[in-house]
């Protein structure tokens, strides 16, 4: 089968389109046809290695130290079964499903095996291949935070990087679970946050939102890059600042005391937390952006386009 292949980390082009052998699934495995799979930041940020010292050679350890253990990147898909195990109960033959990869990744390929007890469910029957392989990564996420902070309706929430994977859903989700948004994102995002229900757009390339006198019950910062001085003025007495990407940075000691932290990002995955989500977008209540799609065999070029952070949304690879 064609598969994706990383010798080394580095650049997108040590990403190589190889011939390796397909996968037989073992007796509690399915066998997935890959249709879609994306390319995420953090996809990127594991092919290069974009961490700190410290994090980098933990991640070394982990991964692999001089190349990726697991050769075959990809994290998030949608496809068909093709085979089963003796032992698999829940699944059959043509089943259309989305999954998680997880840290088994082999996403980047035509076929992957994955454990029928994993993170998979039946695909959302109104969404097609490319829009149920992006639901993953920034469902799962920004459902994590917006759970964690126990949004309300009728609060105030400002999600920075709203135009991303992570940021599309957690408008979606904030305006399910009642809230009042405004999303900050790049200038040609607006308009699709607005269509993904924004009440509030900002360019912050225009417009510096930690200068604007609004206040929050929640900012969500996504991406990591916003002033946290700046961002805890505005919030509420009782606010709650949810940082998914703190890079290293100490926010603890500028907060009041009526005021919290949230820091990090979902590491577990759950089957019932992907269900709940497809129930959303079947009933209409949430929906996947995208922002380009890419072959398999342009996958470099679509890391190249995803690394310069100026992304819409998400980055589909068809298989």
């Amino acid at each position: 089968m064609k598969a994706i292949v990383a010798t080394k980390y580095g650049p997108p082009e040590v990403l190589q389109l190889k011939e390796v052998d397909k996968p037989t699934p073992k007796e509690d495995e399915v066998l997935i046809r890959i249709y879609a799979t994306t390319v995420t930041m953090g996809d990127c940020e594991l092919r290069a290695l974009k961490f700190s010292f410290f994090m980098r050679l933990l991640m070394r350890l982990g991964f692999g130290l001089r190349k990726p253990r697991k050769s075959i990147p990809g994290q998030e898909i949608a496809g068909e079964i093709e085979a089963i195990g003796n032992n698999v109960q829940n699944f059959s033959v043509g089943d259309q499903i989305f999954a998680a990869t997880e840290f088994k990744f082999g996403a980047y390929a035509e076929y992957v095996c994955l454990p029928e007890k994993g993170v998979m469910a039946k695909k959302p029957t109104n969404m097609t291949y490319e829009e149920a392989a992006a639901v993953i990564t920034g469902g799962f996420n920004a459902l994590y935070f917006i759970r964690k902070a126990n949004i309300k309706s009728g609060q105030k929430v400002l999600i920075r990087g709203a135009s991303g994977s992570i940021g599309t859903f957690g408008i979606q989700l904030a305006k399910y679970y009642g809230a009042e948004v405004t999303a900050v994102g790049n200038p040609k995002s607006l308009e699709m946050m607005k269509s993904l229900g924004a009440d509030r757009v900002i360019d912050y390339t225009k417009e510096d939102f930690t200068k604007s006198g609004e206040t929050y019950d929640f900012i969500f910062d996504v991406i990591g890059k916003s002033s946290f001085s700046g961002s805890v003025k505005l919030l509420n007495e009782n606010g709650t600042f949810l940082l998914a990407n703190a890079g290293g940075r100490k926010v603890r000691r500028l907060l009041t005391s009526g005021q919290k932290v949230i820091v990090g990002r979902s590491l577990v995955y759950k089957t019932e937390d992907l269900i709940f989500l497809r129930e959303l977008i079947e009933a209409g209540k949430i929906k996947t952006a995208i922002d380009r799609s890419y072959p398999l065999e342009q996958i470099a070029d679509a890391h190249r386009y995803v690394d310069k952070g100026e992304k819409t949304g998400n980055v589909i690879i068809t298989i």
